[in-house]
């Protein structure tokens, strides 16, 4: 699956991650960033789902991308850093600011950097 291709349609997003305890947060996520077929960032906020990857660097991503029918993907992460300033995170925010509206770009915080260790279809 042609991960650049996918990502360039409308959908929606939902990170998943759990904390050392094992509870898990889910959370709505705009599309990833694509350095490369296998390292994708995100912009996160100070909220559970960061804390969550500082502790436990295992997280999954689900995109149903916005036709008809479950054309999408699921994918098997693990976190390689984050970043709290830098090119990425002001490239994200910046990005935030046109596609979201003023404002959403001074939330983000952090630029997640994940390897992609598995990709397995929506279905």
């Amino acid at each position: 699956m042609n991960l650049y291709e996918l990502f360039q349609q409308p959908g929606l997003g939902v990170m998943a991650t759990a904390a050392p305890d094992g509870s898990v947060n889910t959370a709505v996520y705009a599309r990833p960033h694509l350095i490369d077929e296998t390292t994708l960032v995100w912009g996160m906020t100070d909220g559970r789902t960061v804390r969550n990857i500082a502790r436990n660097p295992h997280a999954s991503f689900l995109f149903k991308a916005g036709t008809p029918g479950f054309s999408g993907v699921r994918l098997a992460l693990e976190l390689i850093r984050t970043e709290e300033e830098g090119e990425m995170l002001a490239h994200i925010k910046e990005n935030a600011e046109t596609l979201v509206g003023p404002g959403t770009g001074n939330a983000v915080t952090h630029a997640a950097w994940f390897r992609v260790v598995e990709v397995r279809p929506l279905i």
